[in-house]
């Protein structure tokens, strides 16, 4: 293992019991005794870690206590929230790029393993739905991309993004924001979006090679950040509840709600994730214009099928599955799901 590996290593390590003890001192003869160290080279290691922006106050006899952690995405400040497995236990961060997606997606040819994840400050060419750009300021929110390997057949792919719906709103709510999924693969607040997620695929026609599940989330952003065109139809957590959100606890929790939903999905199939997000949505009940390439189709959603394709039913009484498609709701009416 290379010099530089080990000691971020040992670094995330000691912050990882630093963040543990909360407001409590940890001893250096403690930290020396975990890591394997004597406790001169603990103490160097807190320098370094004090010079890449961590507050960490000393007191002799008394230890070490993480004071300020800086607002970054990097393995140091996220590694130690995890409570994964996998995902995200490999973090390739940059403080910009074009597009996660498309870095994930080179890694992933290139050889990358299941659950390594792509994260960046900020996105110049960030990628939507449709072709369309997602606005990504520097330094405010969470732009990632997670490399799968699901052992699954190409035609159950789009199930992913339903997957990652479900882990997104339950984590937004978590973090105080009364998040719904609005099909197919945005996530709302108050009717105003807040997140995206796009998924590509590398696949056999019998076999998937890999998944990259892009997502994007409005965290500390401002009005003055969306363009002119977004600021009534966009919006972010902290906007909705008048306060920062520490990005790296986002991030992981995010992570870990994603590892625990998708191998429940991979050891039981779709029936669970699709009785969740039917909880979560803000579409079904609603009634909808669809826009495809070729058509338009209004009604009312009733549903979602066995492999997450819209239902709606028409003012004619027939129920059309939807694939793909704009989903715009056209009046508001009590959406069907449990808060």
């Amino acid at each position: 293992m290379a010099v530089e590996t080990i000691e971020q290593t040992q670094e995330e390590l000691i912050l990882g019991f630093l963040s543990e003890s909360g407001d409590d001192y940890t001893s250096g003869e403690t930290l020396s005794g975990k890591l394997g160290l004597s406790r001169t080279a603990v103490w160097k290691r807190v320098e370094a870690l004090r010079t890449k922006g961590y507050r960490i106050e000393a007191i002799p006899a008394r230890g070490y206590r993480l004071v300020e952690v800086p607002d970054r995405l990097t393995s140091l400040e996220v590694t130690p929230l995890l409570g994964t497995r996998e995902l995200g236990r490999t973090l390739h961060h940059h403080a910009v790029v074009g597009s996660t997606n498309e870095v994930a997606f080179r890694l992933a040819q290139d050889g990358a393993e299941h659950g390594e994840v792509v994260v960046a400050e900020q996105q110049t060419s960030g990628k939507g739905r449709r072709g369309r750009a997602w606005v990504s300021p520097p330094g405010l929110n969470l732009y990632f991309s997670a490399i799968l390997r699901p052992e699954l057949p190409p035609q159950r792919a789009p199930e992913l993004t339903l997957v990652a719906a479900v882990a997104l709103a339950e984590n937004l709510r978590e973090f105080g924001a009364d998040a719904a999924i609005k099909w197919p693969n945005d996530v709302q607040i108050s009717g105003r979006k807040v997140a995206g997620i796009l998924t590509e695929l590398s696949a056999e026609p019998e076999r998937v090679h890999f998944v990259i599940v892009g997502v994007g989330v409005n965290l500390n952003c401002q009005a003055e950040h969306f363009p002119e065109e977004l600021r009534e139809t966009a919006t972010s957590v902290s906007l909705a509840r008048g306060e920062k959100v520490h990005r790296a606890q986002f991030a992981a929790g995010l992570w870990t709600r994603m590892e625990e939903w998708l191998d429940l999905y991979l050891e039981t199939g779709f029936d669970a994730v699709r009785a969740r997000w039917k909880e979560l949505s803000s579409t079904l009940g609603q009634d909808v214009l669809v826009r495809t390439d070729r058509s338009e189709l209004r009604g009312l959603a009733v549903d979602i099928d066995p492999s997450g394709a819209l239902l709606v039913r028409t003012e004619a009484g027939q129920v059309e599955r939807v694939l793909a498609g704009d989903v715009e709701q056209l009046r508001p009416r009590q959406p069907q799901r449990t808060r």
